[in-house]
């Protein structure tokens, strides 16, 4: 069963970003963020290589598992994989605006029909047995947000949902960009507090322009979690204030370079698979902010791991160029 502590934390579901390297990453800096993949589609998880699209690694856990669709069957097939799989959590996207998922009439696309919404999440709920959750915005296009929400949780609380987490924007399916659907549409995050609060017993997480660690406690005030997206991806050493902040425990490690000594045997482990050094370091480039040397360890990942021959040395040639910062000094007595 899951528990609000569950959702406490998380790091959004990235296209092109939170794949399995990715969350490796993440994942050393916190023990107890939740992560999740990249969207994939339930068509491909049923019909595709299953391996190449949901395998991963179980140091993730806890990891779940984001699907598109919107074939309560399909929906189902692919939740049973992936529970098969090991996930912690299926989630079922209903805010993507890409154009690829409005053709496929999935994603954000889903707001205008709660009830197969309900009907997607009941069958994933009866072909499961751990937590089925959703992800969704607030509305799309002309909807008032008050009742297209509002909407949407009556027929996925009815469907049993486990979680619902509530990106606090709209999403404009015409007109705008996905990039743009994450930036212009006005944050609404009030919407999301009277979510919960007409839902006490519904566990909410919220999504949407959440940054620094100084804003988290202020949301869970309101809502059971916090989830980032961008920042934790751009600025992934803002996950080492999780665990101390939210858990009151200590982090994993103390720093991006302890970090980055533990990430070694599993960039080692997949080179010796045949893979490439940058499938690792295209998500190290947001490290070391503010840092003297960082400019330059992002252009030595830049131009020399990239290379398909590119080993661990090159890495920790990059890291070299980054001023180890001392620290504070401690005032005598």
């Amino acid at each position: 069963m899951m528990t609000a502590a569950d959702h406490r934390f998380s790091v959004a579901p990235m296209m092109d970003w939170t794949d399995r390297h990715c969350r490796i990453v993440h994942r050393l800096m916190s023990r107890r963020a939740r992560l999740y993949t990249e969207m994939v589609t339930a068509q491909a998880v049923v019909r595709g290589d299953r391996q190449r699209l949901i395998g991963f690694d179980e140091v993730e856990h806890p990891v779940a598992l984001q699907l598109g669709g919107n074939d309560p069957a399909l929906l189902a097939e692919a939740a049973k994989i992936g529970a098969d799989f090991g996930y912690d959590e299926i989630n079922l996207n209903c805010g993507c605006p890409s154009d690829r998922v409005q053709g496929g009439a999935f994603g954000a696309c889903l707001m205008r029909e709660p009830v197969l919404v309900g009907d997607c999440v009941a069958a994933m709920k009866a072909a499961v047995s751990i937590p089925v959750t959703v992800k969704c915005r607030i509305g799309v296009d002309d909807q008032d947000p008050e009742t297209a929400l509002d909407a949407l949780t009556e027929t996925v609380r009815a469907a049993g949902v486990d979680a619902l987490v509530v990106h606090a924007r709209k999403a404009w399916l015409q007109g705008l960009s996905p990039k743009e659907n994450r930036e212009i549409p006005p944050l609404d995050y009030e919407r999301a507090y009277r979510l919960k609060a007409a839902n006490p017993d519904l566990i909410v997480a919220l999504n949407g322009g959440i940054k620094h660690p100084d804003e988290w406690l202020p949301h869970l005030a309101h809502l059971d979690g916090v989830m980032l997206g961008r920042e934790a991806y751009q600025n992934p050493e803002v996950l080492l204030a999780v665990d101390p902040l939210l858990f009151g425990e200590d982090a994993p490690v103390p720093d991006a370079f302890a970090m980055l000594e533990a990430l070694e045997p599993y960039i080692a482990a997949h080179l010796e698979r045949g893979g490439r050094l940058h499938a690792f370091t295209r998500h190290l480039v947001g490290l070391f902010p503010g840092q003297r040397g960082a400019r330059l360890f992002r252009r030595h990942l830049a131009e020399h791991c990239v290379a398909a021959g590119a080993g661990l040395a090159e890495l920790r040639a990059a890291i070299a160029h980054v001023e180890r910062e001392a620290p504070p000094a401690i005032a005598a007595e």
